[in-house]
């Protein structure tokens, strides 16, 4: 499948908005496009695959919103919420209430863009075949990512007493295009949804090509997909895979650690670092962690700041922790300093953080001993290289490395500590089924306490 540059989606939309322009006077009067116009052609189906990764750059999505409620929810005073808004107050607070909109609304964009994966999917047969498996490989990411994001939001974590009865999310698989009752999903359990991810991930890994043209973009390559793979066995405890994916996409050797932690966070140094990120252009997208991390000198709101408690967790010499900025006696990351810089969503500095971690608890060494992994971050970092690693060094290394990027709460509930005096597997962490929902669709069922 061709690749684009950064202007992808805006091009997408003048496609579109050119097409519906064509006959201008020659207009159905139909509410919905019959979907055999709608994907009749290879073309048509790459214009929706290229929807579906317009859908998960939404600010409700990838674009922000699952990052900064992982970290707000994630969160033990290290940060201060000081906006306006009641409804990240609320997830700040571990009080939601079920109508809280940022949740809702992140429930919903997430199966809007798992819909538009569905109809790419179920409309394989159109394209042409030297694309098909590509874009089969970048949709099933696409389903993996969200379902993965969603099961661990808003139902009780791996492993937090039986998968097999612990009620996950609604598993939709094939499009939803006129909305019936037959369309009243109810919970698959928290091992379906995993069963699906894995299948889902595992599938795009064997499609998607060894080696692709624009793997520093904000597009689905096979490293991409086997880091996401990293990630679901690091949460599942299944170290040995986790560790084994990991370095499977070090050992690529497609990506490379940027030469200084600052430079991470530039589109422009940063692009050898990035395995998968969310592409933000002035024309199209937001990244809402710019939004809300960044403060008003860099166009951002400074609701969230941080913390003396986060600051006192760096040692002296590390220049992660000179990684900020003070504006009217408040502190804020300047990891998301440029309004218009693409989100990470994942880097290979994780991958390293992961190797190091399943080797440490295995007893092995594959592809580096845990030591000289973290000691290449922290040598990037200009911290004080370590000879003797506990599993506490390696978390809090981890802690650091990746602090607001979206993976504080999950860390957390995967090594079963508390955030602050709530249990990892407190009610309180886990987002309600938005009543929204509730109220359309019967089948579903409410999380504990709300």
């Amino acid at each position: 499948m061709k690749k684009y540059t950064k202007n992808i989606f805006a091009i997408g939309t003048i496609i579109i908005s050119l097409t519906a322009c064509d006959k201008q006077l020659d207009i159905e009067p139909k509410v919905s496009i019959d979907e055999t116009k709608a994907l009749a052609t290879s073309q048509d189906v790459k214009i929706t695959l290229t929807g579906a990764y317009d859908g998960i750059s939404d600010s409700n999505v990838m674009g922000g919103g699952y990052s900064y409620i992982n970290e707000l929810l994630g969160d033990d005073a290290e940060v201060r919420f000081g906006g306006t808004f009641s409804t990240l107050d609320e997830i700040w607070r571990k009080s939601i209430t079920t109508s809280n909109t940022v949740n809702s609304d992140t429930w919903r964009d997430s199966y809007v863009a798992i819909n538009r994966v569905n109809n790419v999917l179920a409309s394989l047969d159109k394209v042409d075949n030297n694309d098909k498996k590509s874009v089969e490989g970048e949709s099933r990411f696409i389903r993996g990512l969200v379902y993965f994001e969603l099961v661990q939001h808003f139902a009780k974590t791996w492993g937090d007493g039986d998968n097999n009865t612990n009620l996950g999310v609604p598993l939709i698989l094939t499009p939803t295009r006129v909305v019936t009752t037959d369309d009243n999903k109810p919970r698959a359990t928290v091992a379906q949804v995993y069963t699906q991810i894995l299948d889902d991930l595992i599938k795009a890994e064997a499609l998607l090509p060894a080696t692709q043209a624009g793997s520093n973009t904000g597009f689905a390559t096979r490293n991409a997909v086997t880091a996401i793979l990293s990630r679901v066995y690091l949460m599942q405890g299944n170290y040995a895979a986790a560790r084994d994916a990991a370095n499977k996409v070090i050992t690529s050797n497609a990506h490379s650690l940027a030469s200084t932690f600052e430079g991470v966070f530039s589109d422009e140094a940063g692009q050898s670092e990035n395995i998968f990120k969310i592409i933000v252009t002035d024309q199209d997208g937001i990244n809402d962690m710019n939004t809300f991390f960044a403060s008003s000198s860099n166009q951002g709101r400074g609701d969230i700041r941080v913390q003396a408690k986060h600051l006192a967790l760096y040692e002296p010499d590390d220049v992660r922790g000179k990684f900020f900025e003070v504006v009217s006696r408040n502190t804020f990351s300047l990891k998301f300093a440029d309004r218009y810089g693409d989100v990470p969503v994942v880097r290979l500095a994780e991958m390293y953080l992961t190797r190091a971690e399943a080797n440490f608890r295995l007893g092995t060494t594959i592809g580096a001993n845990p030591v000289s992994d973290i000691n290449l971050l922290r040598t990037r970092a200009g911290a004080k290289v370590s000879n003797v690693l506990t599993l506490d060094n390696i978390l809090k290394e981890r802690k650091l490395e990746l602090a607001f990027e979206g993976l504080q709460l999950f860390d957390l509930k995967r090594t079963k500590r508390s955030v602050g005096t709530k249990l990892f597997n407190d009610r309180a962490l886990i987002l309600p089924i938005p009543q929204r929902e509730i109220d359309t669709n019967k089948e579903l069922k409410q999380n504990d306490g709300y």
